[in-house]
């Protein structure tokens, strides 16, 4: 199998280095720094089953990078267009696309009939520009469990296990999800395959949306925000609130909340994904982490009052970092 990682941050690099430990050919689609330091130096992943140090196919260039087999989109929400654009060269007709991507996905509302079927979420599908870009055969839904940072371009330590959970968007048990399932797993990465993905999402959604913007509003960490006394009121009734929008939506959580707060305490001093990029200052997930759930809450007349306000915070506290930034002279 021809498989490639387009993006190279730090789920990407996770993935790269297990597969290509594995034995699969791998090829990184990457810019920039971190694509000079993976042509000279490899890839480098510290987790808790040792260290891996892995020499990848990296380009720039999809079109040299030829066509692919499988190719995980390890992007942040806000890329998503362009990288969608970027993969075209690499697609043949039985290319499956794996999006590695936090929140609700744009394909939400597609593959399945329902009340809302072949809507799209203006937060991050506006008018359907994305949808357009990749035809749905292509896709197989993904939800991530990896806590992983990024120490320098190509280097990666991760300090808890992995786990993919793997599903189908029209929700089926195809030969492909087993497939893609069986070299997931050979590479050492606990990986599921799911009837309904759109569970998984809701989960994965819930502990996005209860600890990323909130980490970039405190500076905490995933401990801190779950365990501290003065931050667990606030979570809680955002966790509230988002499960009841799951609910609506028929999904099913198999977490009650009070176990959800202690599994999330339990991640350890783990910076979030969102804090980890503002720090760096990159743009927020906030579309695809909250306010695509904003949107979908208002279809079904459910209140999330806390989210929105908090929401609202963090993106004001990043425009003014933003603010300052471009407004402080060069020295």
């Amino acid at each position: 199998m021809n498989i490639c990682i387009a993006g190279a941050g730090a789920i990407g690099c996770t993935l790269a280095a297990r597969l290509a430990h594995s034995g699969q050919t791998v090829n990184v689609l990457a810019r920039g720094k971190t694509l000079d330091v993976i042509q000279q130096k490899g890839i480098h992943l510290t987790d808790i089953d040792g260290d891996y140090n892995v020499n990848v196919n990296a380009s720039d260039s999809a079109k040299d990078l030829g066509p692919q087999d499988i190719i995980f989109i390890c992007t942040k929400a806000p890329a998503l267009p362009v990288m969608l654009e970027l993969i075209k060269p690499m697609l043949h007709e039985k290319t499956i696309v794996i999006p590695v991507v936090n929140g609700i996905p744009w394909w939400y509302f597609q593959g399945v009939e329902g009340r809302f079927s072949g809507d799209h979420i203006q937060a991050i599908d506006p008018q359907g520009a994305v949808s357009k870009l990749l035809p749905h055969h292509h896709l197989i839904g993904c939800v991530v469990f990896i806590t992983a940072s990024r120490n320098a371009p190509g280097d990666v330590t991760s300090t808890n296990p992995h786990l993919i959970v793997l599903g189908e968007i029209n929700h089926e048990m195809s030969e492909r999800l087993e497939h893609v399932r069986t070299i997931i797993e050979l590479a050492g990465i606990e990986t599921r395959t799911t009837d309904n993905i759109r569970d998984q999402i809701w989960t994965k959604v819930a502990a996005n949306l209860t600890s990323n913007p909130l980490s970039v509003v405190t500076q905490g960490t995933l401990e801190q925000l779950y365990a501290d006394d003065r931050l667990k009121p606030l979570v809680r009734r955002m966790l509230d609130e988002v499960l009841l929008v799951a609910a609506s939506y028929g999904a099913r959580i198999r977490f009650d909340p009070h176990t959800f707060m202690e599994l999330g305490a339990g991640m350890g001093a783990v910076k979030t994904s969102m804090l980890q990029d503002y720090e760096a200052d990159q743009p927020l997930e906030l579309g695809a982490i909250g306010y695509s759930v904003l949107e979908l809450a208002h279809k079904v007349d459910v209140p999330m009052v806390a989210t929105q306000n908090l929401l609202d915070l963090t993106a004001f506290i990043a425009e003014q970092r933003q603010s300052h930034k471009s407004s402080t002279p060069n020295t």
